[in-house]
């Protein structure tokens, strides 16, 4: 009963508001509106009032209370209905003494408060008071009954308003034209609102905090006053959760594997190293799970996928990020033409999902260039080699382990500009020609096929051209989304092949996979033809929603450590 007094005369008015600035301070200096609002805080207490209850009863979420009134018509009132709900208020208006409009927002859906004195349970005399406490960011519940303005705004009109957490900082300037959400869809309040759906060009412009660093290091200020950045990783979640049930209806087995080896494995390169204080010896963070996929196939769960953070020692730009999400499916018996059927299928379907059709738009240039339309309807592939040498007029020779493809390869980046940072191993110089001359040229989802055995250690052999694997990379606007192939199950093959790759480890290059000895025994007890499968997470998120950093679609990016002021 004590805590519901203490609500009740914050409520109220009382002694509470003698004791709160009027008005909104919203002119005020931040630091100076700081301790303004620790000053409110020690006069809340002074009173008796706790500002931070233990516990507000929620009685329906804004979202369902918009929907389940959007019926009301203009100036309709429910006086004998009483609803309580709780949210952030994001703009306060004073119309006059006795009468105050807030609009709460919760989980990105906002509602009209309308608090008069009139149908108010606080006094007349304290009603003034007890509103000026309220500031922009506070949250708050509110006991009233529904209705709609004169004006036809779905309101609550509010009964008691009781403090639940206040914003001791001062928000950045609101824009008006917010998004609504009425019965479960989202509706433009006005023109040049910040509304959003998958698969359109975003318009950064209409968000209310706009500083890169500032966003990206307080994102939780960046979800509370830039609407739109809510909805990216709502669809973040939709891509994750089709790709999750679009497995589980294939019999798809979900796992869970290490993040810490003893060995960095799965994928070229360079990891990230931990120390094991009890056991006194280096771990590796995770580069792939594919290794340890690999071994549960041997085990018999024939179709296994993981969901799951990756990490790479390495820099990071507008497309790369050193912790990263990925999805990787093992699936017995198929080989890389089935894969790339089910691809297309995957690809397909969650872009249909999600936007309503195929095609996309993507500001590829930047936001202030025209977007480009992206058409996710099947792909067409693209034979590596061959396409080098049709494109490029590249004759590279035969034998790539060859001294002599190495100088053809590092002179071939010499002549176009190319850079390869060293070691300039054949398999670096390729990767960097391949991505030159035919990465670029995929804007539309393109399968680059039949790589290099050089470049693909895990892919098995080519069944009918010598040299090269059963291997695609999927590329989207430049950019490699899936890698996937015909795994390599004959156990000596295999262990030639990490042989081969510690000598370029040995040469300096420290992206080259290392000897995974109990994954080469796990291949003797025998890997059936297999086919595997990964698709970055982020960068699909990136492309259906319009995200030319791939910082927009992680949460709490990785960021260099803020300098001291």
């Amino acid at each position: 009963m004590e805590q519901e007094e203490d609500n009740m005369d914050l409520a109220g008015g009382g002694m509470l508001g003698q004791h709160g600035p009027a008005g909104d301070g919203e002119e005020t200096d931040p630091t100076q509106y700081y301790e303004n609002r620790l000053k409110m805080l020690d006069s809340l207490r002074s009173a008796g009032v706790k500002p931070y209850p233990h516990k507000f009863e929620v009685a329906i979420s804004i979202a369902d209370y918009v929907a389940k009134y959007n019926s009301l018509g203009a100036g309709e009132h429910l006086l004998t209905v009483t609803e309580s709900l709780a949210g952030r208020v994001m703009s306060k208006r004073v119309s006059s003494s006795k009468l105050f409009f807030y609009d709460l927002y919760g989980d990105g859906v906002k509602v009209q408060v309308m608090a008069g004195a009139s149908c108010s349970e606080v006094a007349e005399t304290e009603f003034y008071k007890c509103h000026s406490v309220v500031k922009r960011g506070d949250i708050v519940g509110i006991i009233g009954y529904p209705g709609r303005s004169s004006r036809g705004e779905l309101s609550i009109f509010a009964r008691n308003l009781i403090l639940l957490s206040p914003c001791l900082h001062m928000l950045p300037n609101q824009r008006t034209g917010r998004c609504t959400a009425v019965a479960g869809k989202t509706t433009r309040a006005k023109a040049g609102a910040d509304c959003w759906v998958p698969g359109i060009g975003r318009n950064t412009e209409a968000y209310v905090l706009k500083d890169q660093e500032t966003r990206y290091r307080q994102r939780y200020l960046d979800l509370m006053v830039n609407h739109q950045v809510r909805h990216i990783f709502r669809t973040r979640s939709r891509v994750i959760s089709f790709i999750r049930r679009f497995l589980d209806e294939r019999n798809f087995l979900e796992v869970e594997t290490p993040m810490m080896s003893l060995i960095p494995g799965g994928a070229s390169a360079k990891p990230f190293v931990t120390h094991h204080n009890e056991l006194n010896m280096d771990l590796y963070m995770r580069i792939a799970p594919e290794l340890h996929l690999k071994q549960l196939v041997v085990g018999g769960l024939d179709c296994v996928y993981e969901i799951g953070k990756q990490f790479r020692n390495e820099g990071f730009d507008l497309t790369h990020s050193p912790e990263f999400t990925g999805c990787e499916f093992y699936m017995a018996y198929a080989d890389y033409n089935d894969l790339m059927e089910l691809t297309e299928t995957i690809l397909s379907g969650m872009v249909r999902e999600l936007t309503g059709g195929t095609r996309i738009k993507y500001h590829a240039n930047g936001a202030d260039n025209p977007p480009i339309e992206i058409d996710f309807t099947p792909p067409y592939r693209i034979d590596m080699m061959q396409e080098l040498k049709s494109i490029a007029g590249l004759d590279i020779p035969s034998d790539l382990s060859s001294d002599e493809a190495n100088k053809y390869l590092a002179a071939t980046c010499e002549k176009y500009g190319i850079r390869c940072s060293p070691p300039q191993t054949t398999a670096r110089l390729l990767d960097k020609i391949t991505g030159h001359f035919l990465e670029a040229t995929c804007v539309n989802p393109t399968f680059i096929i039949n790589h290099p055995e050089i470049m693909s250690p895990l892919a098995k052999w080519h069944r009918t051209q010598p040299g090269l694997t059963e291997r695609f990379e999927l590329f989207i606007n430049k950019h490699e989304v899936c890698n996937a192939y015909t795994e390599l199950n004959d156990p000596l093959v295999q262990r030639q092949r990490f042989e081969e790759q510690l000598r370029s480890r040995q040469s300096g290059d420290d992206e080259a996979m290392a000897l995974d000895e109990a994954f080469c025994t796990a291949l003797e007890y025998g890997l059936p033809p297999t086919g595997g499968w990964g698709m970055g997470i982020d960068r699909i998120a990136m492309l259906l929603t319009d995200s030319q950093n791939i910082k927009e679609v992680l949460l709490f990016p990785t960021m260099k450590p803020q300098l001291p002021a």
